[in-house]
């Protein structure tokens, strides 16, 4: 008898075939991030908080002899835009893999990395509108402060000043997003983020560089903020400050990013 040999596996022939453009998939990002109930209330409470940090220090300079610069506005706004919306850098990620979209996601575009690179894409274009954001209230701020202290209002921000508060912006959500990549859990990534980000800088660091001259030496080459806050308030600087705004960036954005792209190239979708 002659064995019958077995039809090879069919394949499906996708050479020709055309590749999502790119600009489409960074829109489609773009419109994920808000387009949920998530996304919505996250960026309804960052509106209140915003709210909050444009009214009360009115409400101070109404009832003091005090007055605030272009720069402090500038800083006081800043903050509340930078609070909560790194949560949505992190779940453009973290999505995919809690909410099982990737299925999808990945089904449409199979080039894993194109997906990731048009979401750190949006990442990078909200980063930059929230500095904007902040810049326009903050100036919004000056002038109606000013009105109200019955001053000329300061303008004090100078360009470099500028710069290094939307580079520091951007790699705030640079390490959200990285986080995220890297743990794939919303949770986690959430947790490890704002440890990171805010409490150890506050109620660890904060007390070690008060008290201690050895922490002083440290600290700044292994936190971002105290890293970059000599460039976001106007402060003498030199080669040595550049260089731990380099080693901080390497350690909590560039290591944290390669291994989530090698996370991602390799996770199971299920």
């Amino acid at each position: 008898m002659t064995a019958v040999a077995a039809d090879p596996t069919p394949t499906i022939d996708l050479s020709s075939t055309s590749q999502v453009p790119f600009g489409r998939l960074v829109s489609v990002e773009l419109r994920k991030m808000y387009d949920t109930r998530a996304g919505f209330w996250l960026l309804a409470l960052t509106g209140a908080l915003i709210a909050l940090a444009l009214g009360i220090p009115l409400i101070v300079l109404a009832l003091t002899d005090e007055t605030i610069s272009a720069n402090t506005w500038g800083q006081i706004m800043t903050a509340p835009v930078s609070l909560l919306v790194p949560v949505l850098a992190i779940t453009s990620v973290t999505s995919e893999w809690s909410q099982r979209t990737g299925l999808v996601s990945f089904t449409l575009e199979p080039h894993r990395m194109r997906v990731v690179w048009a979401k750190f894409v949006t990442v990078l274009l909200l980063a930059l509108a929230t500095v904007a954001l902040a810049v326009a209230l903050g100036a919004l701020g000056n002038i109606v402060g000013a009105a109200v202290s019955g001053i000329d209002p300061v303008w004090d921000m100078e360009a470099g000043t500028l710069a290094w508060t939307v580079l520091t912006q951007v790699a705030y959500f640079s390490m959200a997003f990285a986080f995220g990549l890297t743990l794939l859990s919303t949770p986690a990534a959430v947790a490890v983020y704002y440890i990171v980000a805010m409490l150890l800088p506050f109620m660890v660091y904060g007390a070690l560089y008060g008290f201690f001259a050895w922490a002083r030496d440290i600290i700044p080459w292994i936190d971002l903020g105290f890293a970059t806050s000599v460039f976001t308030t106007g402060e003498e600087t030199d080669t040595t400050d550049l260089m731990r705004v380099i080693v901080t960036v390497l350690i909590w954005v560039v290591l944290p990013f390669v291994l989530g792209l090698r996370r991602v190239a390799r996770a199971e979708l299920k």
